[in-house]
């Protein structure tokens, strides 16, 4: 149940938020907001992998 809560919630973060991968972003200048984003989407990636 969880894993499957995750999972849906890691499809969502793919449509929604952007990816900074693509962007090739450097996390050194990276604002607090997409540092957070970007700690947001480790955390769900994570716990859907596991």
């Amino acid at each position: 149940m969880k894993k499957i809560f995750f999972k849906v919630l890691a499809y969502i973060n793919r449509m929604i938020l952007p990816s900074f991968s693509r962007k090739a972003i450097d996390l050194s200048k990276a604002s607090k907001l997409q540092l957070a984003i970007i700690g947001w989407r480790y955390y769900i990636t994570t716990r859907a992998l596991d």
